[in-house]
Order: structure tokens, then sequence, then C-alpha cells
């Protein structure tokens, strides 16, 4: 498994990395046996899969839970572990106590990637079941994830879902940000407009998470309607059609389906699965530092192994990039595709 550095700093991580999400079962998911998550773990780390991602609201805490049993009896250091604080946790007097928590739950003495998981607005803070009457400046935030890292519980400092003018005010604060994680794949290419190019710039790594678009990349659906109503949630679908959709857009449908036939048909060609080739896409693009793929199997794992193993060549990249333009050109710079533009908690 390559190994890549996150933008100019000297962290490491494996191209490919493990979404722990699912880990610990939970209403989103469903159930996940705790025997799956050790296999799948122990696996990845034979296969040369050093990155495990996860965040204290995944399953309200039990995906690190059970992520920290699966490491246990694995050396420490052939392993990253990655989880992400909630910005309604931020505040310099409740901060250190989440990490303690998180710490806790990993049954492990550090983080080696600590990150904030969204912008630390009241915006964002708002769609976090714990709620806070006063929003921490982001200056207190850092300096307090400063003092973690000087104790030796975190090693790095990252952020997530942050776009470029808040990734930009985090940087301000004087700490080194080594990675932002954010959503991309073939048919979510906000980040290609503004971030990534932003990030490149700068020296920091991108995470990328959701490279399937939570199986829209794949040969499991006839058409649209047939996601689960919860996965069309996004600005791909017309709000109108979907009371759990908040971003009140119209959708872009025939562009995202288009998008995914398109990919299909090059898949084909190749010989290859939609996943395969979506997955190779997204680890292929400049700036990528680490994708993020689940797997709630040892199947599903090697799988996504495999496809990580081989490149496309340049023309088939050239030729995916293409297909799914309009639909890029669509969904436009906003990378939060659950609100609407104007309601973009990244920013």
């Amino acid at each position: 498994m390559e190994l890549r550095n996150c933008g100019s700093s000297d962290l490491k991580l494996s191209a490919l990395g493990v979404g722990c999400w699912s880990f610990g079962g939970g209403e989103y998911w469903g159930e996940q046996a705790q025997a799956d998550a050790d296999q799948v773990v122990r696996r990845a780390v034979d296969l040369g899969i050093t990155y495990f991602d996860t965040a204290e609201s995944y399953n309200e805490g039990r995906s690190e839970s059970s992520l920290g049993r699966a490491i246990r009896g694995i050396p420490r250091d052939r392993i990253v572990i990655g989880t992400k604080i909630s910005p309604s946790n931020v505040a310099p007097d409740v901060l250190p106590r989440h990490c303690e928590d998180s710490l806790k739950r990993l049954g492990t003495e550090y983080i080696d990637l600590y990150m904030v998981h969204w912008p630390i607005t009241p915006h964002s803070i708002g769609h976090f079941k714990e709620q806070q009457t006063d929003c921490p400046s982001v200056q207190e935030t850092f300096t307090a994830l400063r003092r973690l890292q000087e104790q030796g519980k975190v090693r790095y400092i990252g952020v997530s879902n942050f776009a470029a003018p808040k990734l930009r005010e985090a940087l301000d604060t004087g700490t080194m940000i080594v990675v932002d994680q954010l959503p991309y794949s073939l048919v979510a290419r906000a980040i290609e407009h503004e971030i990534l190019p932003q990030c490149r710039e700068l020296g920091i790594g991108v995470v990328g998470y959701m490279p399937l678009w939570q199986g829209l990349l794949t040969e499991r659906y006839a058409g649209l309607d047939e996601l689960p109503v919860w996965r069309r949630r996004t600005r791909h679908f017309d709000a109108r059609k979907n009371e759990l959709a908040r971003h009140g857009e119209g959708g872009a449908e025939e562009e995202t389906w288009q998008a995914v036939l398109a990919v299909r048909t090059i898949a084909r060609e190749l010989g290859r699965s939609t996943a395969e080739v979506a997955l190779r896409w997204t680890l292929q693009g400049p700036g990528i530092s680490c994708v993020l793929a689940g797997a709630r199997s040892r199947q599903q794992l090697e799988a996504n192994v495999e496809a990580a193993g081989e490149r496309l060549s340049e023309e088939v990249v050239q030729r995916l990039a293409a297909e799914t333009e309009a639909l890029k050109k669509k969904l436009g710079p906003s990378c939060d595709y659950f609100e609407g533009t104007a309601n973009d908690r990244t920013r």
C-alpha cells in the first residue's frame, strides 16, 4: 500500500484509509458486529493500510469504542488514528475533557490526527445534539488544541469540512494544520473549485471521504429512486421530493444520473466495476493524501484494496472528469452537499 505525505508535513497516511463510521452500529448504517470490525481492521493492517478514521459523534461514541477494541494487540506504531471533535465541544474548558473521552474509548495514550469536525460557527454547532450558548473563538479553540499537542495527547492537528475562508481563519491562529478532510468523488467535485488548489498551495494534505457517494457509484441501483431516502438528502436531489432534505434546492437528478451512467460505461469498457474505477479516480486526484472507504466486511475491504492498487491511464482520468463536468458545474463550489448553497456550513 502506498504511503503519502500530508502536504508538506511529515505525517504519512496510507493512500487508502478505512472510514469507521459504521463501527459500533447505529441508526444510519444499521448494526455492525464487533467481530466484523475486528476482522476488517486486522486484515487492513495486514494489507498495509495504516489510517483509520472515526469521530466522537459517530454512533454516539460507539465507533471510537469499537475501533479501540479492534486495534487491541496491534503494535501502535503500525496504525494512525484520526478522530474528530464536534464544533459544539471545542470551547477551551470543554475540549480537553472530550479529548480524554476519545482517548479512553480508543484505548490509546495519544491521537495521531485530531480534527475539528466542522467550522466553529453557530450554524454548524446547531447541527449537533450537544448545544452550547456561546460560540468560542477560533483562536481559543486552536490554542487549546496546541496545548493538547504540547502535552503529547495529540500528534497532529487537522480540520474537516473547512472551506477556503475557514481554513485560512484557522491557519491565522498560528496552528500547523496538516489535513483538511473533505467530500470528494466523481459526483462531488466541489473542492476542485477553490479548496483543493488552496490546500496544494499551502502544503496541506486532503483526505477525501465518500468516494463512492454512499453506494451511488456502484452497480447497486438501477435508478436514483432506488437509493434509500436518507441517501437522497444531498443537493443532487430535489428537496421537494424528500421531506428529509433540508437544502431547499431543485436538485440535479439529470446531470447526476448521466454522470453515473457514464462512469459505469467506462468501467465496463475497462472490464472493471464502477466502484473500482470511481475509487481509483479519486485516489489519483492531485493533492489527495488519502481516500477513506468504509468496509463492513473483509470482502469489501479486500475489494477496495484491489481497486486502490491499480492506476487509471491519464486518458481515462480526463475522460471521467469530462463526463462528470456538467454535474460539477451544476452543483457549483459549495462542498456542503446537505445544505443549500446560501446556508453552507463549511464557510
